[in-house]
């Protein structure tokens, strides 16, 4: 067993990941105050082929150095955009078609581990949209009301939270295995490296 280079991981440039299709996911962060959570939130997005984040509130926004530091270089890479208010950046995701989601603690929340929004790709959805909160409130009561549901991320131990970033790369994981297993295929890296294509590193 050995540990692969960097070359032989075949990952896209930058302008290679820009060009591929992204899963139709997008990620709304609302009032997180570290730049190092959004950046890390950023950095698991380009991991997953999220289609965009949202950052609304008082969420920093690229550049910014603290968001580098945990980023490094995937906020170059995932497409972003701000909003004052993050009711009204749902409301317009909804009028797009997108399925919006809190990821909270309520008590009607689908367990993540169970829930499977199928493939979004179908049907009359654009695509799902879910919303991570404030490390210490969460989501709002105001924007938990105009949500279409809640995801909840099942937990045994004696802490009643995850850290946000963490949180959003478990959710995104999990979402990013049922859209690539409700589509027959989907890209990957290997799409911008054809192994049978010429190596010109």
């Amino acid at each position: 067993m050995r540990k692969l280079s960097t070359d032989e991981l075949r990952r896209p440039s930058a302008e290679q990941y820009r060009a591929m299709e992204k899963l139709p996911i997008v990620v709304v962060l609302d009032n997180v105050r570290s730049q190092n959570n959004i950046g890390s939130i950023f950095r698991t997005s380009d991991a997953f082929r999220i289609e965009h984040i949202s950052l609304c509130g008082i969420c920093s926004t690229p550049p910014h150095r603290e968001i580098h530091k945990t980023a490094l270089g995937a906020e170059d890479s995932v497409a972003w955009s701000y909003h004052d208010n993050a009711a009204e950046c749902i409301a317009s995701l909804k009028a797009s078609g997108y399925i919006v989601y809190a990821v909270e603690q309520v008590d009607d929340s689908l367990k993540l581990n169970k829930f499977n929004p199928g493939n979004t790709h179908s049907g009359t959805s654009r695509g799902i949209a879910v919303i991570f909160g404030n490390e210490v409130e969460g989501v709002s009561d105001e924007l938990l009301s105009l949500c279409d549901g809640s995801i909840e991320i099942p937990q045994e131990g004696t802490k009643h939270s995850l850290n946000v970033s963490c949180a959003a790369a478990i959710v995104l994981w999990e979402l990013w295995k049922n859209q690539t297993n409700a589509n027959t295929r989907r890209p990957s890296s290997d799409d911008a490296h054809p192994t049978n294509a010429p190596d010109h590193d």
